[in-house]
């Protein structure tokens, strides 16, 4: 059986590619495409393996670092990929990955982290801070990108979804019904039995949707020690806004980031997430997570259990849960919280997904 697996673009490893890293473990024999591709900043042996090959898009100036300036692009790039040849297509979608044209025999299975966030529910949140020029040049093209985001999503034969939080967003995008498989986390580096120290965690990309900004301004407040591990467009702007106990780390490797999930005291995690690998990279690791209370993170923490969640998206918010855990902790030990944690294992991914699989090959629709 000839595979087909279409990632948005390949230029750093994030939890998108952590879950195409399985999906090539399921098909060893597939070919890859994207958009761009930079092998030296993915740093992924698993991808590597794997024929990978770019549409157009890869091969404008300076894509590796302005392919998002390039999405008008890629609905056309993706329709001029020629997969008549594969019997089974599967498409990791958040950015432009599912409109591919596949033959009427083909397979067409989309896993979706997330309909474009940009384009959809955070559409006013993403052109709020622009100017009104930079505004009166974006809001048409993600009026077009809509448009056909929605029209490609009648391409894709089933949709599975990386959360219930995800599943709402593709019903209501696209008036799909879609099976849930949650992401895979990597256990591989997870230790719980290190020595807490008194500081806190935010892992992740310095973007506007992440809520570094809470973190920092929370910590700021109440005069507690808190480590940023990422790095990203607001990093500058974050660094002006910290003040002497906030420590910026910028982009570490898997052993660093796992020995500092194992160390801190608990994981910040202040913005809306599709899913959130990472506070169950923390929670395997032993470590509590106070987290905004929306989103998929709704499916991984338990309340009072692995850790806690505040209402309030605003720093007034999360300190006000960095109060109450300091006042009362959270019921389970490290060892709990790290074996709560091992259920979102890669196995359990890679068994889920292969039913899936095996059912649609065998002719279901949802």
């Amino acid at each position: 059986m000839r595979t087909a697996i279409i990632h948005y673009w390949l230029v750093n490893r994030r939890g998108g590619e952590r879950v195409l890293e399985e999906l090539c473990g399921l098909f060893p024999d597939a070919d890859l495409f994207t958009h761009v591709h930079d092998p030296q900043a993915l740093g992924s042996p698993v991808i590597a393996r794997h024929s990978v090959r770019t549409t157009f898009v890869g091969r404008l100036p300076w894509a590796a670092k302005l392919y998002r300036h390039y999405l008008p692009l890629m609905p056309l790039a993706l329709e001029e990929l020629d997969l008549r040849g594969y019997d089974l297509v599967l498409s990791s979608e958040s950015g432009p990955a599912k409109g591919v044209i596949t033959a009427p025999g083909t397979l067409h299975l989309c896993y979706c982290h997330s309909p474009m966030r940009y384009a959809w529910d955070l559409y006013h949140e993403y052109v709020g801070g622009f100017s009104p020029l930079r505004r009166a040049f974006v809001s048409p093209l993600l009026h077009y990108m809509r448009l056909w985001d929605q029209a490609s999503a009648n391409r894709v034969d089933c949709f599975v979804a990386n959360s219930e939080h995800v599943a709402g967003r593709i019903r209501k995008c696209y008036r799909r019904e879609s099976r849930v498989v949650h992401p895979p986390v990597d256990l591989s580096l997870a230790r719980h039995d290190r020595p807490r120290e008194d500081f806190y965690l935010f892992v992740g990309e310095l973007v506007p949707y992440k809520r570094a900004d809470l973190a920092v301004e929370a910590c700021n407040r109440l005069g507690r020690r808190l480590v940023v591990i990422g790095g990203g467009p607001l990093e500058k702007r974050l660094r002006n806004l910290a003040g002497p106990t906030v420590t910026f780390l910028g982009r570490q490797s898997g052993a660093t980031l796992a020995e500092h999930y194992g160390r801190c005291r608990a994981l910040l995690f202040p913005g809306l997430e599709d899913f959130g690998i990472t506070p169950l990279e923390a929670m395997a690791s032993g470590a509590p997570v106070l987290a905004l209370g929306r989103g998929g993170v709704l499916e991984s923490v338990r309340e009072g259990e692995t850790g806690l969640f505040f209402r309030e998206q605003s720093a007034e918010g999360l300190a006000a849960a960095i109060q109450d855990f300091e006042r009362r902790g959270v019921r389970l030990s490290a060892g709990d919280i790290a074996a709560h944690a091992a259920a979102w294992d890669a196995p359990r991914f890679r068994g889920a997904m292969s039913a899936l699989i095996d059912e649609a090959l065998a002719g279901a629709r949802w």
